[in-house]
């Protein structure tokens, strides 16, 4: 369990009180494992405010039936003043009912905590490494890049919110053929800067207008020197500046995401140390790695420029994948497998755990590259846990229909086109509207709806309603005031206890390695919030402002105080602004 006081681990604290007093008796085994007792809320609101699981789990260690153990559970606990309830269901759950005063210090505590409030000591300074992003750098950020590089960004606030260290990561893929093609379109648009007509921009060249700046550049500084001499001449300083230029615009690109890395981790530096080899020794001293053939590609017969040849290959069938693969080319280069095998087992070397975030079509190398990963660490004697978080790509609309590509990029929508038209914060929070790993639609036009359908305003909408509703209380001569915490109703009490839920679900979601969890909460607490309102223009008692009782409504408008708070905790973990007015 965390440290942190929260209700729900006050509860589980008290709880743990009430296992050790009936130890102490002998109505449990002296230490009686508890590491399976869980304190939550009950599914169904109707069967009280929290429940727990300990007669269940530990009845059999203590040699009799689970009711008969909740029955002396349940004895204790109503002997507590917070506990106004307990109740055996079933088979010996026990449901319990809290105190209205529970609820009210709750709010309390909201108020004392502020940006703090739901922050977790979980993750007790494990050092957690995230990459993601990490796309090839010939071009600006599209939106293939995005929902990866949200979730990913997300997932490392909510771990440090939880009490990890996080390193966020991403991995530059500047070793592969795709920066050669990178530095020849590059020089061809350096040959256009210099006056020369290139025509059209021939296939499997980068196309985009992006590259004129970077041609233009190079033409000012080394004028026609490399206009006419043969590529070994210049490949490799247009490759390295044109991966420069490229970074630069993609760090650009991300900011504009509210995105920065710590991190950024040359594959080519990672060859060039011989990082790959060294990881080859260890596998192969461990026979993980053997020369071998590789099977004709399956088929009715081989193509016909298909030849057998013998390469290092890793052992990745000994863990369920369909054949062993190459860790190198038949020309001594590294495959990407084996180049990104090396890559992990560096990250592993500054990190407790490492999460990846790739994009779905990734699926097929996931469990070569996890065996990969658990060997090499094992065999550095330390054990790395690695999650990979699969993320589908979005489909881009506008109304209804397929969004046009961007001109600037050539054959795609940049993020920086995204932002532009709808916003940072719109992007951010429609991209963790849904599981990673479900298909995504992005539509312009929706998303920017002022309509209970779009997540992202009905969130925020609530928040600036309560921003509207204390602004406009300071103006009458009102401010939030706990003292009459205790005129607050059933319907009151009901969105505290929803408030209540944000560091279990903080917990619960960092554990999980699910962000989006935190949206989906945000939504149900931001439809409660707008229930309560609308429930105030059919009953004007129920208003968060009553001209003719100023104690009801300083103590309501303290309540708004503190939900508009819970709502700037969860938004500020997804890259959101809280906004004051729409």
């Amino acid at each position: 369990m965390s440290e942190t006081a929260t209700l729900h681990s006050a509860f589980a604290g008290r709880i743990a009180d009430v296992l050790s007093a009936l130890e102490a008796d002998g109505d449990l085994p002296v230490g009686v494992s508890t590491t399976n007792v869980t304190v939550e809320p009950p599914r169904d609101p109707s069967h009280g405010d929290l429940a727990t699981n300990a007669a269940m789990v530990l009845a059999k260690q203590a040699k009799t039936n689970p009711r008969a153990l909740a029955e002396k559970i349940v004895e204790r606990l109503s002997q507590d003043p917070a506990v106004t309830g307990a109740e055996i269901a079933g088979p010996g759950f026990i449901n319990l009912r809290l105190a209205e005063s529970v609820w009210l210090d709750e709010l309390a505590a909201i108020a004392a905590l502020g940006a703090d409030y739901g922050r977790s000591t979980m993750g007790a300074g494990t050092r957690v490494n995230v990459e993601y992003v990490s796309a090839n750098p010939t071009g600006p950020m599209h939106m293939g890049h995005c929902r990866g590089a949200v979730v990913g960004d997300a997932l490392a606030t909510l771990l440090e919110f939880a009490g990890h260290d996080v390193t966020r990561e991403y991995y530059v893929n500047d070793a592969g053929g795709q920066v050669d093609t990178l530095a020849r379109s590059v020089h061809l648009r350096y040959r256009e800067a210099l006056g020369e007509d290139i025509g059209a921009i021939p296939e499997g060249f980068y196309p985009g207008d992006y590259l004129k700046p970077i041609g233009a550049a190079l033409a000012q500084e080394y004028g026609d020197r490399f206009a006419a001499a043969p590529e070994a001449e210049w490949l490799v300083l247009f490759r390295e500046r044109s991966v420069a230029a490229m970074m630069d615009m993609i760090r650009a690109d991300l900011a504009l995401l509210g995105i920065h890395h710590d991190v950024f981790s040359s594959e080519a530096v990672l060859q060039s140390e011989g990082k790959p080899a060294t990881a080859e020794k260890w596998l192969r001293a461990h026979d993980l790695v053997y020369d071998g053939v590789l099977e004709a590609p399956k088929g009715k017969a081989p193509p016909e420029d298909w030849e057998p040849v013998e390469l290092p290959l890793f052992r990745s069938t000994k863990f369920g994948d369909d054949q062993d693969r190459p860790i190198r080319k038949s020309d001594g280069k590294w495959t990407y497998f084996g180049a990104d095998l090396a890559y992990h087992m560096q990250k592993a070397g500054h990190a407790d755990a490492l999460i990846d975030i790739w994009g779905a079509d990734h699926a097929g190398t996931v469990k070569r590259i996890k065996a990969a990963v658990a060997a090499l660490s094992e065999g550095e004697g330390k054990p790395i846990p690695f999650d990979v978080k699969l993320v589908q790509m979005v489909q881009l609309m506008r109304g209804g229909e397929p969004a046009k590509m961007s001109k600037r990029s050539g054959n795609f929508v940049t993020i920086a086109d995204m932002v532009d038209e709808v916003g940072k914060d719109v992007v951010r929070f429609t991209m963790l509207t849904r599981k990673p790993e479900a298909q995504m639609e992005f539509d312009f036009a929706k998303v920017v709806e002022a309509s209970k359908d779009n997540p992202v305003f009905y969130v925020q909408y609530a928040h600036a309603r309560i921003s509207s509703t204390l602004r406009k209380a300071k103006a009458g001569g009102l401010e939030p005031d706990p003292a009459a915490l205790d005129r607050l109703g059933a319907e009151e009490l009901d969105l505290v206890r929803l408030a209540a839920q944000f560091p279990r679900m903080v917990e619960g979601a960092a554990a999980a390695r699910e962000p989006h969890r935190i949206a989906f909460y945000l939504y149900d607490l931001a439809a409660a919030l707008h229930a309560f309102w609308n429930l105030g223009n059919d009953r004007p008692e129920k208003r968060f402002i009553v001209t003719q009782d100023a104690a009801l409504s300083q103590a309501r408008l303290f309540l708004a105080a503190q939900i508009g708070q819970v709502v700037r905790n969860g938004l500020a973990l997804l890259g959101v602004e809280a906004v004051e007015e729409m």
